[in-house]
């Protein structure tokens, strides 16, 4: 009986190094790797041994006989990925580990700026080939995407950063956290007392909507929502100057990727429920108190070219207490059932198709509406948002690309809370160039330019999504990390790292002169410890410390082994 990957998949391609029959695809030479919603595999030539389940970091792969409940479309959607694809299972030319050469300073010294997924998957590919590694973080704790980006009901997904335990032990790895490039040191400093500097620091800002209103109270960003709910520090009720407030019966939510079902889905969940994850205690405070019983997300296109996964609209629709619905103003039950098997258009083919009356208050209950083929032209109300004006759309195909156009009709749905999940941008970094229009910092494979198709700055790298722009999921990272890696070893090979002025320890002394309050990795390891013995006490995973006060706090408790 073959395997299947399931909705946890977080696409690193840990499982496709490891499969003796090279039946798990896309593989990372392939052209569709990066842009898949998950790894699939095929089960024509799956032998059953085993080997892809014991690696997988998030325990997303299962024999297809066992496979229960919500999971069991997976052995369908694995075997479809197949249907219209030639089977090829050739491998690929070899690789072969590669090293660092040795600095006149001995083995090369990286500084990699941010603890996310995309720095963690470098940090570890610079150990493994023989460097020395200082990982720097403005949080006083790591984790970056992992620990405040992940939904706290997926609690699979951040077992990836389970993998990267042993990295934060390993004895040519220093770390210095609640320290601030641009702040407590320049990048000017990071690259005297290092070889190369890498920046691995994410996309942290949001797209904003562009239309009137959107800055009255009420309207906030899918960013700043998901940093409150997983405990990010800078959005702690005590320091956030955006107040999230739950008392309006109906949420909008503008945008429909991944992110904006993880916020509907929290939304809209049983709080007891979300009891059992590791969620922001002040998070869970406010949704027991919620009055929001319905959750409209809003597509400016139709739901074929839908910005989420297929495996996380799944996951919504086994949402225990909570009905799906379409909007059939804009998308009809004959357009789904018109729709080719496999598509995305069809994956609505259980949900119930309605015209909904936002005039009047939502029904009894909790429900999600998917509005598809419609536009914000502006949010309303006198001081803070009372409604949100949309548009009505329609698709048209020009030169082979599908353009939206709007129809004129207008419709006003009202609500007391816009939720903007329109995407992510990188932001500009201290001491480095930035370009604006793709809100990335310009390179060439993984090599920081002065300028989009400028000169190299020796010695400074990016990976992650401020290298490629906000696409792909966490095991994405993984080869947009290799990349990088591949650059530092080829510039160090020809002798274009520059030496450093100074040294670890002389860097480790200025850390700490500009910034007391440091966290060193010990340290880091006690406040995980007192997150863990916290939860443990009430049966959580873990109970965040979600302000930076109550981070440096834990810090004081003697450390046990």
């Amino acid at each position: 009986m073959a395997y299947a990957i399931t909705q946890t998949c977080c696409n690193d391609a840990t499982c496709v190094s490891v499969c003796p029959v090279n039946c798990i695809h896309p593989t990372p030479e392939e052209p569709d790797f990066g842009t898949t919603e998950m790894l699939y595999v095929d089960p024509q030539t799956c032998i059953d041994c085993g080997a892809c389940a014991d690696a997988c970091p998030v325990d997303a792969i299962f024999p297809v006989d066992r496979l229960m409940g919500r999971d069991t479309v997976f052995a369908e959607l694995n075997q479809q990925y197949y249907a219209d694809r030639p089977t090829d299972n050739e491998w690929s030319a070899p690789r072969f580990p590669r090293s660092l050469p040795r600095t006149p300073e001995g083995p090369a010294r990286v500084a990699v700026v941010g603890t996310g997924p995309a720095a963690c998957y470098a940090a570890e590919s610079l150990l493994r080939i023989g460097a020395s590694v200082t990982m720097i973080d403005r949080q006083p704790v790591p984790g970056g995407l992992v620990r405040f980006g992940v939904a706290p009901d997926h609690p699979s997904t951040k077992k990836i950063g389970d993998s990267f335990a042993s990295l934060f032990q390993h004895p040519r790895l220093q770390m210095h956290l609640n320290v601030e490039v641009g702040t407590h040191v320049s990048h000017e400093e990071l690259a005297a007392h290092h070889h190369a500097v890498v920046y691995g620091v994410g996309a942290a800002a949001d797209n904003p909507l562009g239309v009137p209103g959107e800055d009255l109270a009420g309207s906030i960003s899918a960013t700043a929502f998901v940093a409150w709910y997983n405990a990010y520090p800078d959005a702690h009720p005590t320091v956030s100057n955006t107040p999230i407030d739950l008392s309006a019966e109906r949420a909008v939510i503008v945008g429909n990727g991944n992110v904006a079902l993880d916020v509907a889905r929290i939304l809209a969940s049983d709080p007891e429920d979300l009891a059992r994850t590791d969620i922001a205690d002040h998070a869970l405070e406010a949704l027991r108190a919620s009055n929001i019983r319905e959750v409209v997300l809003i597509a400016r296109r139709g739901p074929e070219q839908a910005a989420f996964t297929r495996p996380e609209l799944l996951a919504l629709k086994h949402l225990p207490g909570v009905r799906l619905v379409l909007d059939s103003t804009t998308v009809t039950a004959d357009d789904v059932a018109a729709a080719a098997p496999g598509s995305k258009t069809a994956l609505f083919s259980d949900v119930d198709a309605e015209e909904v009356d936002w005039q009047s208050p939502p029904p009894a209950g909790k429900r999600i509406v998917f509005r598809f083929l419609s536009s914000p032209l502006e949010l309303t109300g006198d001081g803070r948002v009372e409604g949100i004006a949309l548009s009505r759309n329609i698709l048209e195909e020009r030169d082979g690309q599908v353009a939206v156009t709007a129809t004129g009709d207008r419709d006003e749905l009202p609500t007391g809370l816009v939720l903007r999940s329109t995407g992510y941008r990188g932001r500009p970094l201290p001491g480095l160039p930035f370009d604006s229009t793709t809100a990335t910092v310009p390179h060439e494979a993984g090599r920081v330019l002065d300028s989009p198709g400028g000169a190299r700055l020796d010695g400074t790298y990016v990976v992650g999504w401020i290298k490629r722009g906000p696409s792909g999921g966490i095991g994405a990272n993984r080869t947009c990390a290799e990349e990088t890696v591949d650059s530092i070893i080829d510039d160090a090979a020809a002798g274009a790292l520059p030496s450093p002025r100074g040294s670890a320890r002389a860097f480790a002394r200025l850390v700490r002169q500009r910034q007391p309050q440091v966290i060193t990795r010990q340290q880091a390891l006690a406040i995980d410890q007192a997150e863990r013995e916290l939860g443990a006490k009430v049966g959580r995973p873990r109970v965040k410390l979600a302000s930076t006060e109550e981070l440096l706090a834990a810090v004081k408790k003697p450390l046990r082994r």
